[in-house]
């Protein structure tokens, strides 16, 4: 494989008109962090660096993979992604320490990550769930993510149906009569065949999600997502699945191989959510993908970004495949949308993996030049 001539990172924000609302927060726009490596015969491949919240961080983890990062790959000929990663993991390991945030270094990584693999599968003419070890190219199954709480709820499930979803996560953890009066109509509205999962981004305590879970099995919920931050300890984990009648669901917050597999150790989640934009890139996430598949759970590939992660989560799940579903987002994101939107079309539920070489696209950056606020660069 040629040497790795030049690394470029682009910093983009879009404003939105509706905030997307979690139990912990809002966001008011829209931000991507992506990257753009390039080898001496003038292959590209794309990786997305995880930004999602606080918005405020994007700069700061363009300017850790600007730093930290992109000088060892400038120069190199890289032909195993997943040695580099395994090895500039190590190397990266006591600078997030020392800094106190090993998140935002392991997110930077993972941007790196992504656009490696985008290259190798390119060069070798494939699509990145082959290249990945994928077989099957077939659709995969999707749902709509993102969805706000209160009577947007049921506004918003309504458009997702008519842009063909047939699964629905709704975002709840705002109180126990809100989050019935949201969630009652829309299954009082649901089709045959349709699902509903809810999301508490972390936002109960033991007591209160001990209660929730019950108060909520009024409902045939597909899963119940994050019920407590990702910190609280195993048997407060086990307490609220042995609790609940819906399965839980977690991992865009575990950081770790050791961290995903204690998870699948001990049995607490039926889905399972890694976030390679977040943590790990492809070369990490792919075994543990692997390995909750192996487990008998669901790999849902967490992501709710712009649309080289996007993409990128769908070629994981294709390629390891199992009972999962890959979360789409449903709100306006132009990050998202000008770059996938051309390709990927959602049709009774399901998506079908590019069958081009590489993540599918070649991204046009001048199509989101006017969200671009900051771009840095490095060349050989």
């Amino acid at each position: 494989m040629p040497v790795i001539v030049r690394a470029e990172c682009f910093v983009c924000r879009a404003p939105i008109e509706h905030p997307v609302i979690n139990a912990f927060g809002s966001m008011t726009e829209r931000v991507a962090v992506f990257v753009r490596l390039t080898d001496a015969d003038g292959v590209s491949g794309w990786g997305e660096i995880w930004s999602n919240f606080p918005t405020i961080g994007a700069e700061h983890r363009a300017k850790l993979f600007h730093t930290f990062i992109a000088p060892r790959l400038i120069g190199r000929s890289i032909d195993d992604p997943a040695g580099f990663w395994a090895e500039t993991d190590r190397a990266l390991h006591l600078w997030g320490l020392q800094a106190g945030e090993p998140g935002a270094f392991a997110a930077a990584l993972s941007g790196a990550d992504l656009a490696l693999h985008d290259i190798a599968a390119r060069r070798a003419g494939v699509p990145l769930w082959r290249w990945l070890g994928g077989e099957d190219g077939s659709p995969v199954p999707v749902y709509a993510s993102g969805l706000n709480p209160d009577a947007q709820a049921l506004s918003q499930v309504e458009a997702a149906r008519s842009d063909q979803h047939r699964s629905f996560k709704i975002k709840i953890g705002f109180g126990e009569a809100r989050d019935l009066a949201t969630l009652r109509p829309v299954f009082a509205g649901l089709k045959s065949g349709e699902r509903i999962m809810v999301d508490i981004n972390q936002g109960w305590d033991l007591p209160t999600a001990t209660r929730m879970v019950q108060v909520l099995s009024e409902f045939p919920l597909s899963w119940i997502e994050e019920p407590l931050a990702a910190d609280r300890p195993s048997w407060e984990w086990s307490q609220i699945a042995g609790a609940s009648r819906a399965p839980i669901a977690a991992g865009e917050n575990i950081r770790g191989a050791l961290e995903f597999h204690t998870a699948l150790r001990e049995h607490h989640l039926g889905f399972v959510q890694p976030d390679c934009c977040k943590w790990g890139g492809l070369s990490a996430t792919l075994p543990v993908a692997r390995a909750i598949v192996a487990s008998g759970r669901g790999y849902c590939p967490h992501f709710l970004a712009g649309g080289i992660g996007q993409l990128a989560s769908l070629h994981l799940l294709a390629a390891v495949r199992g009972s999962g579903l890959l979360e789409v987002d449903a709100n306006p994101n132009p990050l998202r949308s000008a770059l996938i939107d051309p390709v990927l079309g959602i049709k009774n539920g399901t998506v079908t993996p590019p069958a081009t070489p590489g993540l599918g696209i070649e991204p046009d950056i001048e199509t989101l030049s006017r969200f671009v606020v900051l771009k840095l660069e490095q060349n050989a």
